[in-house]
């Protein structure tokens, strides 16, 4: 039987949100946890309010439409309906949630863990590392495309051991990142500053990498 990762996930932002509470912060700039939370019922059940997350000519529209979820639903009633899970395409094509999810409730628990100043690092399963590092592998020149400088990521533990992905611009300065799955998917979604990774390199280029926006 395969595992779900997305549910697992899905639990772990749920209990994240709830434990941090509507005005703790998080990592993402200028949203507390309520917004967090909006956002996230947004993805699964306002499918018309997505693109704006992305383009900025729609962003009006989306941000209208996630003060309106926060008015109607509360706090506590978005976490019910993150925890309940998805509606509408996330049910009904399968492994959608799955394929889908898993980064995003990994990186935005992370996004509320880590916004706390007593945060200590959360153990992932040796599973979840493999399943993070496939995805990253695969996204890594997506998420690296604005890098200053070449990117090497070297991935640390887990079942497979070492591994290695590329990203930025081949004819530039090289910095290699070594860390394990969750921590190089951190820095990679533009969490730089709260991944724990090792970075090897010129200082002026690893200095450009550390303060780069990064992500999808």
């Amino acid at each position: 039987m395969t595992t779900l990762h997305a549910r697992a996930e899905r639990d772990a932002v749920c209990d994240a949100l709830t434990v941090a509470g509507p005005d703790a912060p998080t990592l993402c700039a200028g949203w507390s946890a309520f917004d967090l939370a909006a956002h996230l019922v947004l993805r699964e059940r306002r499918l018309d309010a997505m693109p704006g997350i992305s383009l900025k000519p729609l962003a009006a529209y989306t941000d209208k439409v996630q003060r309106s979820l926060k008015a109607e639903f509360g706090f506590e009633g978005l976490v019910h309906a993150v925890r309940t899970g998805p509606t509408g395409v996330y049910r009904v094509v399968p492994g959608f949630d799955e394929l889908v999810n898993t980064m995003e409730f990994f990186v935005h628990t992370e996004d509320i863990r880590r916004a706390q100043p007593d945060w200590v690092p959360r153990e992932s399963s040796p599973e979840l590392e493999e399943v993070l590092w496939r995805r990253l592998r695969a996204g890594a020149r997506l998420m690296l495309r604005r890098a200053p400088v070449a990117v090497v990521l070297h991935r640390i533990g887990g079942h497979g051991g070492h591994g290695v992905a590329l990203g930025g611009p081949k004819r530039a300065p090289r910095v290699e990142v070594t860390g394990r799955a969750g921590e190089l998917l951190l820095f990679c979604f533009g969490r730089q500053a709260h991944a724990r990774v090792d970075l090897t390199g010129e200082e002026r280029a690893a200095n450009a990498l550390r303060s780069a926006r990064l992500g999808t």
